[in-house]
Order: C-alpha cells, then structure tokens, then sequence
C-alpha cells in the first residue's frame, strides 16, 4: 500500500491503518429457461389494457391524455408504447413518444428506442412557459450550488470550507445574474455589480480568461471577500459569465483577517485588486500575484493560502463553465438565452405585485449607528414599482462604517425576497421595479480609498432594518451581526 501511494501521489502517508474492501459483482445473461413469477401467472402478448389515462405534458408531443398501466399486471410479452405512464409500488416510469416498454422473461421492464418519428412541435420561446422556466430555474441554481461543492471542497480557508463565507452565481451576457446559490445574504446582487464593472474595465475578454477583483468600487463589499469571474464562450462568442465569491482568512492590513476595527483608509484593509486577468488564455499569472500580494503597504500574511483559494475558485468557475455549456448541448443556445431573460422578468413581476400590495405612497423610517450617523430611506411606491432614496443620510465617516453601493444593493435585494411572500428566484430582476437612489459621498457610497470593512459586517445590517422599518414589517431590530474578529 505506502509503495503503491508513494508511485501515485510522490509521498506516503506513514501510520494510517490500510482499510482492506471486498467487492463482489454478479452478472446475469439472459436465460429463457428461467422463468419469472409473471410467466408462471400467465403469458401476455400485444398491448394490456390500460388501467386509467391521465393528462400528462411531454416535450415532444405538449399535453395529452397518456394511459396509465399498473407494473403489477403486466405479463412477460406484453409491450407497450409511449407515451404512456406505468405505476409501481416504489416508483413511476414515463415513456416518452417513440419508445417502447417490453417485459422479458425475467419479469424486468425494458425500455427501448424504436426510432419511430418523435412529433417534436416547435415551441414558442418567447411565451414564458411556467414549466420551462421552473425546470431551468432549478437547473441554473443547481449549477450555482455545484460550483459552491467545489470552491468549499478545494478551497484552502478556514472561512470558505467551514464558515461557508462563499457565493458562487450564473450571469447573462450583460452581467444580468441569472442564478445566486443563497450561501451569503450580503453578497446577493453584489457580484452583478462586479461583472459588469469587469466588461467594462477588460473589453478585451477571451475564452480562458478568469478576472479577479475585490475592488469596493467595482462591485466589491470588503477587501477579504474577493470575486473570480470566468466568461463562457461558446463558437468565439461570449454568451454567459460565471462568478465565485470567497472570504479570505487573511488578505494583508495592519491586523491579521483583514478586519481591523480602527481602520481609517482602504490601504490600512488589505490588499486592493482592480480588476484585472488571474487567468489569461488559460495561465495562471502567479508572479503578478504574488506582488502585489507581498509589496503592498501592508502585504499580506499567507500568500500561499491566497494562491491555493484563488486557484479553487478557478475550480469552481470552470465546473460552472462546463455544466452550462453541457446545458446548452442539450437544451439548445436560443432556449437557454431566452429563459435568462424571463427568469429575470419573473422575478420583477413577483417583486412588483408584493410592491403594490404596499399601496401607493410616502414610507419613511431612520436610525443612526452608534456614533450618531443618520441612515434615512424614503419609499415612494406608485402602483407596481418603488423608488428607494436614501437622501438625508450622513456623509462617509472617517472610520470603517461605510458600505458600498454594491452591499447597499445587496441588502435592497434580501428585503425584497423577505417582502415576497413565495418562492421566487434569486435573480437581478428582483430589483427590476425598483429604482435605487443614493447620494454620492454619504456613507452609502463613499469617494474610492475610503474605509468599508464594518460597512460590509454592520452598516448592512443597520440598512436592511431602515428598509423594513420602513414598509411597516418590523418594529425594532438589533441592527448587528455580531461580529468577532481575532487575530
């Protein structure tokens, strides 16, 4: 054993016990001397007679009255053709149009493709088919959270592998989010931001690519939570982004975590990446890295650990990039662009019906931090939409409490899917109706080089009471995430 994992993996692992495993496999031919309890009961043949119908929808065909059959009935010969639904005791089988269900010998259910003509009707994209779009809702989430199995399983951080401080997300084209795995409410929304700050700055994006950014001023929150965003092009096209989102344990400033409490500047923070290529053309740019890793005023304690977190949320993005290119071979390119678009526009149909719901009308509410800085929030509502105004609210401060606009979006966004009283999807449609008013150099959006690490952990919080406070959902709250920080 320690010299077959000494060839493997170039060093061995003294003191752990060998763990011996059996495995016994059995294969069966099939045997037209074995008779099955259904032939002994009797010999079918042909089509049985059906015990029901139902109306059932399939892709091929759309909705029809398909017959329904009881498992237990069925004899060996007796075939039958879909589409057509078959009951057990334990499960249910669907046969779709053009395939056939036969009963062997053994009394096993066999399914096969007749290569009859399916009937695929053409359908319509542009009507958002609830089906359609609850089925690829869930697969875009499904990719989101994979991509999160990943980054926590690969990553190095004591805060992404057993904190779970991490988000992974699907993107459109545009940077419009598509699908946001629910790991971390403060991130929600913010990674859009994020995107879109990184077309803008790389116009020149090529398939390969990984930009990395913890900027607070291109989308980012605090300097530990840092993004990855991947572009997924398909034929040279660009056609979707992907985007991971992890707290480091360290990223540099005057106190290990990257979370001092008496921070007056960015600098002081940790380490600041303007967007620019990790990855380019599938290398990674380690030197670039590591410099500015270790020579910034206050470099950063572990960049080893840096590197190994990067290179996982790499990982990730590039499991995220394969599962929706596996997406679009299935489902087609058109399918899957259009449903982006009405999953977003379901979401801002949902968040404008609970809005009117409100009434139409002036809702105001304030409350201050503990240094006495105010945090006013006006909300207009005029039938289905809402215009958020921030007007009255302090400037920045000279310590760390400020919060970037993209954290102030995100608290938005997590009060409108509190406010929605049913499942909706996590998409950047949620803020669709509403329309974000925030006054430049306040607290909520600070100049470039100021502090933000307790806006991100406190300030937030302290927004999402003002906005519920001020809808009438909430009397009082702590305002805190009781935040700890050692070093």
């Amino acid at each position: 054993f320690a010299a077959a994992h000494q060839a493997r993996f170039g060093y061995t692992r003294p003191g752990r016990p060998i763990e011996i495993v059996t495995a016994r496999v059995r294969a069966h031919a099939p045997d037209s001397k074995v008779a099955s309890t259904q032939t002994r009961a009797g010999q079918g043949g042909g089509t049985p007679r059906p015990r029901r119908t139902a109306n059932a929808w399939f892709p091929e065909i759309g909705r029809c009255e398909a017959p329904v059959y009881d498992r237990e009935v069925l004899r060996q010969a007796d075939r039958i053709d879909g589409p057509a639904i078959v009951l057990e005791a334990t499960g249910t089988v669907v046969l779709d149009p053009g395939f056939r269900a036969r009963v062997d010998p053994r009394g096993v259910l066999v399914l096969e493709d007749t290569g009859a003509p399916r009937g695929r009707r053409e359908v319509d994209l542009r009507a958002a088919d609830p089906v359609r779009l609850e089925v690829f809702g869930n697969r875009f989430m499904s990719i989101a959270e994979q991509m999160g199995a990943v980054l926590r399983n690969t990553a190095l951080s004591t805060n992404i592998k057993e904190r779970l401080d991490y988000s992974c997300a699907v993107f459109d084209r545009e940077g419009g989010l598509v699908a946001n795995a629910p790991h971390i409410p403060v991130h929600l929304g913010a990674m859009g931001a994020t995107v879109r700050a990184v077309l803008e700055a790389i116009p020149d994006l090529a398939p390969g690519d990984a930009i990395i950014s913890n900027d607070p001023n291109q989308g980012g929150s605090h300097l530990p939570d840092v993004t990855v965003v991947t572009p997924v092009f398909l034929e040279g096209t660009l056609r979707f982004f992907v985007a991971s989102r992890g707290h480091h344990a360290d990223l540099g400033g005057t106190t290990p975590g990257s979370m001092p409490a008496d921070s007056r500047s960015l600098e002081e923070e940790g380490v600041l990446f303007r967007a620019f290529p990790l990855v380019r053309a599938g290398r990674l740019d380690e030197a670039r890295v590591r410099r500015l890793l270790t020579e910034a005023r206050h470099p950063a304690r572990n960049p080893d650990d840096n590197l190994a977190d990067f290179e996982a949320m790499v990982a990730a993005n590039r499991s995220g990039e394969r599962l929706l290119r596996e997406m679009v071979a299935e489902q087609g390119l058109t399918a899957v662009e259009i449903t982006m678009g009405q999953l977003q526009q379901a979401a801002g149909a949902k968040v404008a019906r609970e809005i009117a719901r409100l009434g139409d009308g002036d809702h105001r509410f304030r409350d201050c931090l503990d240094d006495s800085t105010p945090i006013r929030v006006a909300l207009q509502v005029k039938g289905g939409r809402m215009r958020i105004d921030f007007a009255g609210t302090g400037a920045a401060v000279s310590g760390n409490l400020n919060a970037p606009r993209a954290v102030v979006e995100s608290a938005v966004i997590y009060v409108l899917r509190c406010l929605v009283a049913e499942r909706i999807p996590l998409n950047g449609g949620c803020l669709a109706p509403v329309e974000l008013v925030i006054p430049e150099g306040c607290l909520l959006d600070p100049p470039p080089g100021a502090a933000v690490v307790g806006g991100n952990v406190e300030t937030s919080q302290r927004i999402v009471d003002v906005l519920l406070g001020a809808i009438g959902r909430v009397a009082a709250s702590q305002g805190t995430m009781n935040n700890v920080a050692f070093g």
